[in-house]
């Protein structure tokens, strides 16, 4: 019995689908979900179907003091999920048109992300 032939166990991939910085980009969405005060900032955002929320709202809401909400809407705003408009003394935040469905379109690849 001689040796056994030398099998390709698969097929080259090919260029990766996803850039780095959209993977970058994609690292910084998850993070912010990865917390449940952000899930649940966001879950009242999209209660509001669209109008802006005062930051107030959000620290009944959650039980949290002001600079505590503050940094947990820093953290979705850098992730590019939330708008933030200043109005007299006081900071409101709507969802971004379309946030998830540009994360689901890099997730998906770059045939759907190019739509």
């Amino acid at each position: 019995m001689g040796p056994l032939p030398l099998i390709a166990c698969c097929a080259p991939l090919g260029e990766p689908a996803l850039s780095e910085a959209d993977a970058g980009g994609l690292e910084r969405v998850f993070k912010a979900l990865a917390d449940r005060h952000r899930v649940r900032i966001l879950n009242r955002l999209l209660q509001a179907q669209g109008e802006a929320v005062c930051v107030c709202d959000f620290e009944e809401l959650l039980g949290l003091k002001q600079p505590t909400v503050s940094y947990h809407l820093k953290q979705l705003l850098d992730a590019g999920l939330v708008h933030r408009e200043k109005r007299g003394s006081f900071a409101y935040f709507s969802l971004v048109p379309d946030a998830f469905e540009h994360v689901r379109a890099l997730l998906h690849g770059p045939a759907l992300a190019a739509t």
